[in-house]
């Protein structure tokens, strides 16, 4: 029945004529994906800058490779052929994402997880609208799975249950946008300053909401400058400050050189966000040391919010002896992670708390719902803390202290090899993700999905990153790159201004 069933052709003109499958197709073939045509950056750039840059390879016109949606033909229901060709491309999606999966290290995502025994519930739409404590007329929810989830995360961040709001997020980016729009509402008007090596979602927030946002320059091994967030500061000292920067125990010498010089900023209402690991090279700084700058520069715990976006390291810090807690203990606002990345969420999702005295700026009554909502979204994937409530009592604290102690040791073992084979490398302490030379071949960089930034990539090791994965990778990548420099005509490039020269393995650093 398959051979008779129509399908779009996919040969990139949308208005092609309708073909159909051959008898040899195979619905379990991989799609090969070409890779996609390189876009020069636009606009003008300093000498320094365009010598370091790299051209942006943006992703295919997925339009010209869509699966067409059709209208059955009439006699479907007699014949099934629109539902084998349906089955068809199922599996053979399947066998694709199996093989991307395979070669997958690139980007945060624990995809280590089996939820078979959930299967059951995907029969039921469940939808937990507004507060995720205060019950709605739309019955079929999971706020209890939701609830006992935060109280999981309020009790590893130390907040008790009644001086806490939070709700499962849809994403990483909806903990950071509701925790700078929590800040904003508490202290309006505020200039909001964030790292140079800040997630993107955070001036996307910037944008959203019509704030003025400042850039701060960081260190090379990412963690934000003090010295010229100082600067920054004192140069917009008549307004409130909204600041962000990283979370963790590395402390740069940028950032202990501003512990000792006070300033009086009193006419000033600092907010901060903090973020814990940069997003490419991995990079924490030390909350801490955040608090007591701002306690060494005049400001009292009500003049400023503290967002701390936990995104991957949130959740791995607190399971690591050596790294500084992130706990509500101090003075800070509310903490968001992602539920999809160390956790191994299946979709994508995310934690965000705050003190329950910040979030009536933002709360209001809803009598569509009989409830009260002070979420983005409103409406929010009633499966998703079902999933995060599974994994949580699978593996407990115990259990997701040994994932960390894992991937902190396969990282390093990663970055070792890199070294030994040649390849200039750097991995912050307390970190998974390795930054490395970027491959010069952008069809090797695409099948192992690796982040890139100007000279460098990167691969950040999750609990399901294994040793036999890492050697794979590496066993590549050296031959490959074997093959790249062999006529000796171009040389590996210099990382010394990106990871620093110590960690730089070219020609003028070996």
């Amino acid at each position: 029945m398959v051979g008779s069933a129509l399908v779009e052709a996919m040969s990139g003109d949308l208005g092609g004529k309708v073909e159909i499958l051959s008898e040899d197709f195979d619905p379990t073939a991989v799609v090969v994906e070409p890779v996609p045509p390189v876009v020069e950056n636009g606009g003008e750039m300093g000498r320094e800058e365009e010598k370091r840059s790299k051209e942006i390879v943006l992703g295919r016109n997925v339009h010209t490779t869509c699966l067409a949606v059709t209208e059955p033909d009439a006699n479907d229901e007699f014949t099934g052929d629109k539902e084998a060709y349906m089955a068809s491309v199922l599996a053979r999606y399947r066998k694709t994402l199996m093989e991307r999966t395979k070669h997958h290290l690139g980007y945060p995502y624990n995809l280590d997880f089996d939820y078979g025994a959930l299967s059951q519930l995907q029969h039921f739409s469940i939808n937990n609208l507004g507060d995720p404590f205060i019950e709605s007329n739309y019955g079929v929810h999971s706020r209890q799975f939701e609830v006992g989830v935060l109280d999981w995360f309020a009790r590893l961040w130390e907040i008790e249950k009644d001086e806490y709001w939070g709700y499962i997020t849809n994403c990483g980016t909806e903990g950071n946008l509701h925790g700078i729009l929590v800040g904003r509402e508490v202290l309006p008007d505020g200039i909001l300053y964030a790292s140079q090596e800040t997630h993107y979602s955070v001036f996307k927030a910037a944008r959203m909401y019509r704030m003025e946002c400042v850039k701060v320059a960081t260190s090379l091994s990412g963690e934000i400058d003090c010295a010229d967030f100082k600067a920054k500061l004192l140069a917009n000292k008549d307004k409130p400050a909204i600041i962000n920067v990283n979370i963790g125990c590395s402390l740069s010498l940028s950032c202990s050189l501003c512990l000792h010089t006070h300033y009086s900023l009193m006419a000033s209402i600092l907010w901060i966000s903090c973020i814990a690991g940069t997003t490419v090279k991995g990079a924490v700084d030390d909350l801490d040391l955040v608090i007591e700058t701002l306690e060494e520069c005049g400001f009292t715990h009500d003049r400023f919010y503290i967002h701390c976006d936990g995104a991957l390291f949130g959740l791995m810090m607190p399971f690591v002896k050596r790294a500084p807690k992130v706990t509500f203990k101090k003075p800070i606002g509310s903490v968001s992670v992602s539920g999809h990345k160390f956790v191994g969420c299946p979709m994508p999702c995310g934690v965000q708390i705050t003190r329950m005295e910040h979030i009536n700026a933002l709360s209001r009554n809803v009598e569509y719902l009989a409830s009260r909502d002070a979420t983005i979204m409103g409406s929010r994937n009633g499966h998703a803390p079902i999933f995060l409530w599974y994994t949580l009592n699978r593996k407990g604290y115990k259990g997701f202290q040994k994932e960390v102690q894992k991937c902190l040791r396969n990282a390093h073992y990663l970055k070792d090899r890199l070294r030994d084979a040649g390849i200039s490398a750097m991995l912050n302490e307390l970190s998974s993700t390795v930054v490395f030379e970027r491959p010069v071949d952008d069809e090797f960089v695409r099948r192992w999905q690796l982040a890139c930034q100007g000279n460098i990539a990167h691969v950040v090791v999750m609990p399901n990153v294994t040793i036999e994965k890492l050697d794979y990778f590496l066993d590549e990548l050296i031959e490959k790159r074997n093959t790249w420099f062999l006529d000796k005509k171009v040389q590996p490039p210099c990382v010394a201004a990106d990871i620093g020269s110590e960690n730089c393995l070219c020609a003028l650093h070996k």
